[in-house]
């Protein structure tokens, strides 16, 4: 999450009795006119390695959004994050604009439980079916929809308390699609229920490391400690290629670890 985000004004809560003016009114609109016309200058998704593509984040939706993937396992199709919430119809046309049918997201895999990340969640959930992934230390503030936990209230937003259906409690968990694996590797430091994920495909390592960049904030319950021992994780990986949650993707073993080791010296 990056702290540059952090205000969201189209998104207030629904609570607010603010009366608008007819000025306000007038800029709002123009506001969001110049966001749509700014929205159809978004790039297409991106193909990362074969059947994985990023189909969300800055410069694909919205700025709002932190990255969103998609991996396809023969037709059964798996999705790391969910931006921020205003996404929703923009992530389900880059979806068909990959090739695939949306019905055909089995699962809903959630990194952490900011809103940046989970923000449609509740709509792929309740449109698709699909089954919502988290790591159980995460969950309860997905399911209560706690505003200061998924940081909503950061974005002048709220999140619907949603079920998360699979609740990951372990260090590392398998997930299997066909004949393939999913690891999920629990690194808290961000969050106490962070995880990462990594796919081996092709003779490569694809490793979705989401916020490894923090902010950490007590308010978030961060760890730093906790944090640095991940990295360390995530290191030991040897990944070569790391798809980050909002500073892009990195497509070699020496620049993945260029990118974490510069990360650990920031917040020595």
């Amino acid at each position: 999450m990056p702290l540059g985000n952090r205000r969201n004004k189209r998104n207030k809560p629904k609570n607010e009795t603010d009366e608008k003016s007819e000025t306000d009114e007038k800029d709002e609109k123009n506001e969001t006119d110049e966001k749509d016309e700014t929205d159809c200058k978004m790039r297409k998704p991106e193909l990362i390695l074969d059947g994985i593509y990023l189909i969300g984040g800055p410069n694909v939706t919205l700025s709002d959004d932190a990255a969103v993937y998609i991996i396809d396992f023969k037709g059964d199709l798996v999705m790391i994050d969910a931006g921020a919430g205003r996404s929703t119809r923009s992530l389900v046309k880059n979806i068909e604009k990959c090739g695939f049918k949306p019905e055909n997201v089995s699962h809903l895999i959630l990194t952490h439980c900011h809103i940046d990340h989970i923000g449609s969640a509740p709509d792929f959930r309740a449109q698709f079916g699909c089954k919502l992934v988290a790591h159980d230390l995460d969950a309860d503030a997905i399911e209560s929809g706690d505003p200061v936990l998924t940081a909503a209230s950061w974005y002048e937003t709220e999140f619907p308390p949603t079920l998360v259906d699979v609740r990951l409690k372990g260090e590392y968990e398998i997930l299997r699609f066909g004949e393939e694996e999913l690891h999920c590797l629990h690194t808290p430091g961000h969050t106490p229920g962070s995880i990462s994920i990594y796919l081996d495909r092709g003779g490569k390592r694809v490793l979705f490391g989401q916020d490894i960049h923090g902010p950490f904030m007590p308010s978030f319950r961060s760890d730093i400690e906790a944090w640095k021992k991940s990295m360390q994780k995530l290191l030991a990986l040897d990944a070569d290629i790391l798809c980050e949650g909002h500073f892009g993707i990195f497509k070699s073993k020496a620049k993945v670890k260029e990118y974490i080791e510069g990360q650990l010296r920031q917040n020595s």
